[in-house]
């Protein structure tokens, strides 16, 4: 895992040759990997659910609306279910992966679990309530995974690099939904009994999805520490056991008198408070030979609260509670943020809507329609790494609500004259380009107000009520098609996300999201 502290600063010692073990410590501000293990795992699990669900979410719009006769009114109330239900158990989720003590990885593979079962189920469901149900099931299991999974994420990585962790993350989960709408697309055109195939295979492959993340990801309390090691802040932090007779350290076993070193704990190297020696002379102590020994002595009783002269463990941190997750909204700043994505969430259209826009205006054949997420699908992973790392050096509200400026384009083409296929991948690059400036980058932001013991839960709240908003645009924009027609109902969205874009820009987190100092 990543973690380097370019500001550590290795100890001096004397001109002695260093200790074998002292050597293989790694040097001070020498840069680790640029991505966590943990986060290419999660990717990787990630791309291969994506490519599960996407198969359905490309043929679902379709599926319902041609293959079900369902009305607009009808299938945003599913569409809603499908994009909002997992609000109802996001905030659930991440409460159970934080009270769990580090059980962020089981908690996220429950859900996955849980939405993998949910494939099969629509062979047999034809009729509004059944339906309903599958989809509530299935976004269940995408509520209760989502916060675990980011907080696992934000908890392998370094606050000033977590934009660009979360960025190849999505990459790497949009990587999955580019090969999703392709393989359902081939399976539609090869089989005859089209839909029922794509449902199972799509199954099959979330089961892979589960057993990667059962074998291969580390659970939370893992991640965590392997995050915080000593060792991996560069700054020669050793271990109590190791502080003896090493070179360069003035530490021996047993203090000797006169020689004015004592152990004491020492937290500048970034990684919270460490164990290491210091060595000094008897002249830093005003009484002379042995009073070094006796003052760090005494500083390590002060330290560690204790007559003995070795540390005591630390007292376990308390179980976080449901009412303290609740309580980290009086935290100004992620206050904002959460208020912030849900008014921009009550204008964001469906990726469903959207398509079915298109294909409206474009007269795309039903067994093109699978292939056009695609096209945001290739947009998001092209864009979600740099815009990662611009809202690394820039900030990431700037880049948040600049994406959703990208999507008021996209909405301004869908209402002008333009025709063509130029239009069509105009409008698909601007939503992809949306999806890269405000997934990642959000619960990037975010991060930075929440406190590592409660990260899966303070997440959860932002994404609750984003995804609640999203619920309600789900259900307006399917009334307002059915009562007015989609022209209308697009341009009263377009025009909800510009007063809404404005309103974030005066409800902007009270300091930039730019990263902070010191590890989670």
């Amino acid at each position: 895992m990543y973690v380097a502290d370019s500001r550590a600063v290795a100890p001096e010692a004397p001109a002695t040759t260093p200790s074998a073990d002292s050597a293989a410590r790694p040097r001070a501000g020498r840069r680790r990997a640029a991505v966590a293990p943990t986060v290419l795992a999660l990717g990787t699990v990630s791309l291969i659910t994506d490519v599960s669900s996407e198969m359905v979410t490309a043929v679902l719009p379709l599926y319902l609306v041609a293959g079900l006769g369902l009305s607009p009114l009808g299938f945003g109330l599913l569409d809603g279910i499908y994009n909002g239900f997992s609000a109802l158990v996001r905030l659930v989720g991440g409460h159970l992966a934080d009270r769990g003590g580090g059980r962020h990885k089981w908690v996220a593979g429950a859900g996955y679990a849980l939405s993998a079962a949910c494939k099969p189920l629509l062979l047999v469901a034809q009729t509004l309530t059944p339906i309903g149900l599958v989809l509530a099931a299935d976004r269940t299991g995408k509520g209760l995974r989502t916060a675990p999974r980011d907080a696992l994420i934000s908890l392998s990585s370094t606050p000033e690099n977590r934009g660009r962790a979360f960025g190849v993350h999505r990459a790497m989960d949009t990587a999955g939904a580019l090969l999703g709408p392709l393989v359902a697309f081939l399976i539609l055109r090869a089989t005859v009994d089209g839909y029922d195939a794509v449902f199972m295979v799509s199954f099959c492959v979330a089961v892979v999805g589960v057993l990667v993340l059962v074998l291969f990801v580390p659970g939370g309390a893992a991640t965590q520490a392997g995050a915080a090691r000593p060792s991996d802040t560069g700054a020669g932090a050793v271990r109590p056991s190791d502080t003896g007779a090493r070179a360069g350290s003035g530490a021996t076993s047993e203090p000797a008198s006169g020689s004015g070193s004592g152990p004491a704990y020492n937290s500048s190297s970034g990684a919270g408070a460490v164990y290491s020696s210091e060595a000094g002379s008897g002249a830093e102590s005003e009484s002379g030979a042995g009073a070094g020994t006796a003052s760090g002595a005494a500083g390590l009783e002060c330290a560690t609260g204790a007559d003995t002269g070795a540390p005591t463990r630390p007292a376990p941190a308390p179980r976080p509670t449901l009412r303290a997750a609740l309580a980290l909204l009086h935290r100004p700043e992620l206050r904002r943020i959460a208020v912030c994505a849900l008014l921009l969430g009550l204008a964001t259209v469906s990726d469903s809507f959207v398509f079915l826009l298109l294909q409206r205006r474009l007269g795309v054949p039903d067994r093109w329609f699978a292939l056009l997420p695609l096209g945001t699908a290739a947009a998001f992973l092209l864009l979600a790494v740099p815009l990662g790392r611009l809202a690394d050096r820039t900030g990431r509200w700037r880049v948040f609500v600049g994406g959703h400026g990208a999507l008021l384009l996209a909405y301004a083409l869908l209402l002008s004259s333009w025709q063509g296929t130029a239009a069509a991948c105009a409008v698909l690059l601007l939503h992809g380009g949306f999806y890269a400036a405000t997934d990642g980058v959000l619960m990037a932001a975010a991060s930075d107000s929440v406190p590592s013991e409660l990260r899966s839960s303070g997440l959860a709240l932002v994404q609750t009520g984003q995804a609640l908003a999203r619920f309600v645009c789900s259900l307006g924009f399917g009334a307002a098609w059915t009562a007015w027609g989609d022209r209308t109902a697009l341009t009263a969205s377009a025009v909800l996300l510009a007063l809404c874009a404005v309103l974030a820009l005066g409800l902007r987190p009270l300091r930039p999201s730019v990263p902070s100092e010191g590890l989670v």
